[in-house]
């Protein structure tokens, strides 16, 4: 195998990516970004690396989830923040019920390039370039808008840069103390079926809080209980933007990090082992994704695993299954008994969201809450019999109050579709399904951890 550069992805093929009319304009925006301070750092993708270990050894489970794709008209401080409650609230319904340690991930911050079907997008007699994401082009149906513009992944930085200062001053700030508890339910949310099961769980913590604060311990004196670890990830789809954002780290000289996001995936489209995508993602230290759909062999499968994890890392390697419903139980158990057989040591992660995308008869794309579920408790079961561990989900979910996803608490019909629609992409969970999924993970958890008492995890939060 060749050896490794930051640019050595550029000798290699590669599919989905955008074609750029004015190559100068994007050299020099690259060489731009490529002085920009780093928008992560490689201690802090070292800190998840060691956190997703535990997952791998069944000690924690994974969160992942965030917007289909970012956009540059909806960034604001509150729908960070309502993200950020809604996001807190399924891994405290997690923690507590469970008692399991749940890993942080978020889509954010990072997430604006999509793949894409087709390279173009016809409307009636018009065909233009397809959509692929605001770092990319715009969404509105023109020529001008089409036209994939470099700039963009300026706008893109700086809004990850803003993204993330927001991030970490609510992760870190006080926004996340489990004394606030109660007050992380949105205003849209104390209406739904699930507040009082949510009020009941906060109840509880709030009194095993007290009871602590009783026995003489200060919980101040206690980070863990007034802070949270939140990390970042993305789809590393737009290479020359992850180029220009990788740095070698200059506390371990040779190991090089990509400072885009704590966390990067290759995905479906793009995991051709001889192509550019997979050599790019090989030769940076961060902890990878992988995501893996129904067209992909077991035999392909164990060579991407050899190639982006040959020292058998714990923590380096999610496997983020995207297959559907309807075809988990036939597929799983074969790509779990081969990586369990040969011991590689991977996190396992259930996205449910990809493989259930249906068009309703509305006209609008959605996904069905009861497929989304089942599929989840798919993976869990072919695990359980497997005898391995069911590690995570990756979502896609948002903390808007939309109707994007039929089905949850409240039924959303194909009717109610066109009430809140807001993704330019794929549908997204709202916050009320996004909490009635974490009250499910929290059953099926604590099935797996029958032997644990739940007071045990909650410094794991």
């Amino acid at each position: 195998m060749q050896r490794w550069t930051p640019d050595s992805w550029r000798n290699k093929p590669i599919v989905q990516v955008p074609d750029y009319p004015d190559r100068q304009a994007l050299a020099d925006v690259e060489a731009q970004l490529a002085t920009f301070p780093p928008l992560v750092f490689a201690g802090e993708a070292r800190a998840l690396k060691k956190a997703l270990a535990r997952v791998a050894a069944g000690e924690a489970f994974l969160l992942q989830g965030g917007d289909c794709a970012e956009s540059f008209a909806e960034h604001g401080a509150n729908n960070i923040r309502d993200f950020f409650r809604v996001f807190l609230q399924m891994a405290v319904v997690m923690t507590y019920a469970a008692a399991s340690p749940v890993v942080k991930v978020g889509r954010i911050a990072g997430q604006f390039a999509k793949p894409r079907s087709a390279p173009t997008e016809k409307r009636g007699a018009v065909e233009l370039p397809s959509y692929r994401g605001d770092i990319i082009n715009d969404f509105a149906f023109t020529p001008e808008a089409r036209t994939p513009d470099p700039r963009r992944q300026v706008e893109a930085y700086r809004q990850s840069a803003a993204t993330l200062n927001l991030l970490r001053a609510f992760a870190h700030g006080g926004y996340a103390n489990l004394k606030s508890v109660h007050t992380w339910m949105l205003g849209f949310v104390k209406d739904s079926p699930q507040s009082r099961r949510y009020a009941e769980l906060a109840d509880h913590i709030s009194q095993a809080l007290g009871f602590m604060e009783a026995c003489g311990l200060d919980l101040e004196s206690h980070p863990e209980l007034r802070t949270t670890d939140f990390y970042t990830s993305h789809e590393a789809l737009l290479l020359g933007f992850e180029q220009a954002l990788t740095r070698e780290d200059s506390t371990e000289p040779g190991n090089w990090y990509a400072t885009s996001g704590h966390m990067v995936w290759i995905g479906d489209r793009t995991r051709q082992v001889d192509h550019a995508h997979v050599e790019f993602c090989r030769g940076i230290r961060n902890p990878l994704g992988l995501k893996c759909g129904p067209s992909l062999k077991t035999d392909d499968l164990l060579r991407l695993i050899d190639i982006l994890n040959p020292d058998n890392e714990p923590g380096r390697l999610t496997l983020i299954c995207r297959v559907g419903a309807d075809k988990a139980a036939e597929f799983l158990p074969g790509l779990v008994r081969a990586v369990k057989r040969e011991g590689k040591v991977v996190v396992w992660s259930c996205d449910p969201m990809h493989g259930n995308t249906i068009t309703a008869a509305s006209g609008y794309k959605t996904r069905p809450f009861d497929r989304i579920l089942q599929e989840v408790k798919t993976f869990f079961s072919v695990h359980a019999a497997e005898g391995t561990y069911a590690g995570g989900v990756h979502l896609e979910m948002t903390g808007k109050n939309v109707t994007e996803c039929t089905g949850g608490a409240r039924a959303i019909t194909d009717e109610d579709l066109n009430d809140r629609y807001h993704t330019v992409c794929d549908p997204r969970l709202n916050a009320e399904q996004s909490i009635d999924l974490a009250f499910l993970l929290a059953d099926l958890l604590k099935h797996e951890r029958a032997a644990v008492q739940p007071l045990a995890a909650v410094a794991g939060l």
